[in-house]
């Protein structure tokens, strides 16, 4: 078990359950960041929402249970779920809408954690709604200046638009994408075809400190304050990819602020990630060093 740092680290969004054939495991991108980052060995905090209901109940024991910190307020509107999809492995999402993650209420002990994190994750999916919108913009404006503020993309269904995404990278300083992510945003903003130089390309433009491409199976490169790491994928028996790259960046920042180098990090978080895709659901205990 690695010993804990007290590195402060939030995943800020969507905090559901996705309902997969085999039955329902606890999701969404940034709380699997928060469990993934805890693995790792620094303190991480999910902050959302959950509604008055059994789902959410159920949420809150499966954090405590697997020793999560976690700020959910409780709101008017039903926990969230989606509805998953395996072909091959490789999930699709059908998201309900209007759920208690679109409500996340900004509260002081938000903006506490917000003030003294050394990282904070979120993503397009919770920018969908004003209320969590607001708080998320929020929390990042308090943010100290060396915390990485790294925006995990993750495009889903129509919840995204060009003006959202600019915004966001503006506001933050380090990205996660994927290769799919990567054409949309070589389609949005005119970058070069080949995804290296539209990393780099990206990198200049909004100033990131860090950038982390995942290209599945293939490879990942992880771009951080002048240094890049490239690595290949190894060969994993495959159950399902669900929250593969939430427990990379997780494991990977986790690495970077406890004082590994760039390398080492990512050679974790490949192996983590890994790890992640021969089973089902996206909690998995790694622990791989």
């Amino acid at each position: 078990m690695i010993s804990k740092e007290e590195h402060i680290v939030l995943g800020v969004g969507e905090l559901l359950w996705d309902l997969l054939p085999s039955g329902k495991q606890v999701g969404g991108a940034p709380a699997n960041f928060a469990f993934h980052a805890n693995q790792a060995g620094v303190r991480a905090f999910a902050l959302s929402a959950v509604g008055n209901d059994g789902l959410g109940n159920e949420l809150m024991e499966q954090l405590r249970q697997h020793q999560i910190d976690h700020l959910l307020p409780v709101v008017d509107f039903p926990t969230g779920t989606v509805q998953v999809v395996l072909q091959n492995g490789i999930p699709n999402y059908f998201i309900q809408e209007n759920v208690a993650w679109d409500h996340i209420p900004f509260t002081p002990e938000m903006r506490s954690l917000a003030v003294e994190a050394d990282a904070i994750c979120f993503g397009t999916l919770a920018l969908r709604n004003t209320m969590s919108r607001d708080t998320i913009q929020r929390l990042l404006r308090v943010a100290r200046s060396p915390a990485i503020l790294l925006f995990d993309i993750n495009l889903r269904q129509n919840f995204y638009d060009k003006p959202l995404i600019e915004d966001m990278l503006n506001r933050a300083n380090a990205l996660k994408l994927n290769d799919d992510e990567v054409e949309v945003l070589i389609r949005m903003f005119s970058l070069p075809e080949d995804a290296d130089e539209a990393c780099q390309v990206l990198i200049a433009r909004f100033n990131l400190r860090l950038l982390i491409f995942t290209a599945g199976a293939k490879y990942s490169t992880v771009y951080y304050q002048g240094e890049r790491s490239h690595q290949s994928t190894p060969q994993a028996n495959v159950q399902d990819t669900i929250g593969a790259g939430d427990c990379f960046a997780g494991s990977l920042i986790a690495c970077l602020l406890r004082g590994m180098s760039l390398s080492s990090a990512h050679a974790y978080a490949v192996d983590a990630a890994a790890m992640v895709c021969q089973h089902a659901g996206a909690w998995i205990v790694h622990n791989t060093h």
